[in-house]
């Protein structure tokens, strides 16, 4: 793997490090022989697939579900695990927080928003329509995706994952560190999803309930990315001074980093509170037409009923 040669190389040899990290770098270091590059292009097709087997039998899917998908969800994640920030992830803080960004709330935003859990119900026959179906409303489910558990576990993660000795031996261990990917990105669909999606999840709080939820969320990246930039301690040990980087300290990386932790958590934030406002409104335009059109239709019901009653005139 490209991250772990450039750590390896780094570690063994005393005045070889690796390239400095560039913009470049993002599209020089692109390695597509991933497994979690060959599960985007799956989920890509099958995603695909799905929208145009409604198309072919005359059924719509909006254009805006499917770019979410494709671009915001499955494009961001990609663009953080098979470039040069996923080369570069266990060289630099700063660009595995990045990553932890983009894995943990940009992609599960994206991928939220283009309600893949309807598409497939819509396309699925009865039985595995029933399964899962039962599996989204199993017991299992309803825990994981009940808010206050969601919110939890994506609070907690991070503090666990970075201020013990989980997080060096992910810096040590490939498999580990693909766990964590994986992981990042499960938390922030469990915490996501059932604030946004469409897809006919338990556990749905009405709106204001849920932006309520963001906004308490909004605190916790700002004592977390401070904690990160004041602390004395580097995270990892002396992973990252051991790769005697010329052009990059650690410390002065930590600090970064836990900026991009502190900034970039309230920037998504913000921008996810917009996205609730937006279908909150929607949804409040949507009940106002429903009830319009009930009262329309029992006014000419009632009109009817008052013709019926006074009947034909006589001549």
């Amino acid at each position: 793997m490209q991250h772990a040669e450039i750590s390896l190389l780094a570690d063994a040899a005393g005045d070889t490090v690796p390239p400095e990290f560039t913009a470049a770098t993002i599209f020089t270091q692109i390695r597509l022989t991933s497994l979690i590059a060959l599960f985007l292009v799956v989920a890509a097709a099958l995603y695909l697939y799905g929208v145009y087997r409604l198309r072919q039998r005359g059924d719509g899917w909006p254009a805006g579900r499917t770019v979410a998908f494709l671009l915001g969800g499955l494009g961001s994640i990609a663009a953080v695990t098979v470039t040069g920030i996923e080369a570069y992830d266990t060289t630099l803080l700063s660009v595995h927080m990045v990553q932890h960004m983009v894995l943990t709330m940009v992609g599960p935003i994206f991928l939220a928003l283009g309600a893949p859990v309807t598409l497939a119900l819509r396309n699925l026959r009865v039985r595995p329509r029933k399964l899962l179906l039962a599996v989204l409303h199993s017991r299992v489910a309803r825990v994981l995706t009940f808010p206050l558990v969601a919110f939890g576990l994506f609070i907690a993660n991070p503090f666990i994952l970075y201020f013990t000795d989980v997080y060096r031996a992910t810096l040590e261990h490939a498999w580990l560190h693909e766990l964590v990917h994986v992981h990042f990105i499960v938390t922030g669909c469990l915490f996501f999803w059932p604030l946004l999606s469409q897809d006919p999840l338990p556990n749905r709080w009405p709106y204001p309930a849920r932006a309520l939820l963001m906004v308490l969320s909004v605190p916790f990246h700002t004592v977390f990315g401070l904690t990160i930039m004041q602390s004395q301690t580097l995270l990892g040990g002396d992973w990252y001074p051991n790769l005697h980087l010329t052009w990059a300290d650690p410390r002065s990386d930590q600090v970064v980093a836990g900026g991009i932790l502190w900034a970039g958590g309230e920037i998504v934030s913000v921008t996810m509170l917009g996205i609730l406002v937006l279908q909150w409104i929607r949804q409040s335009e949507r009940e106002a037409r429903r009830t319009d059109r009930a009262l329309d239709r029992a006014e000419a019901e009632a009109a009817r009923a008052d013709t019926d009653a006074v009947g034909p005139r006589a001549d």
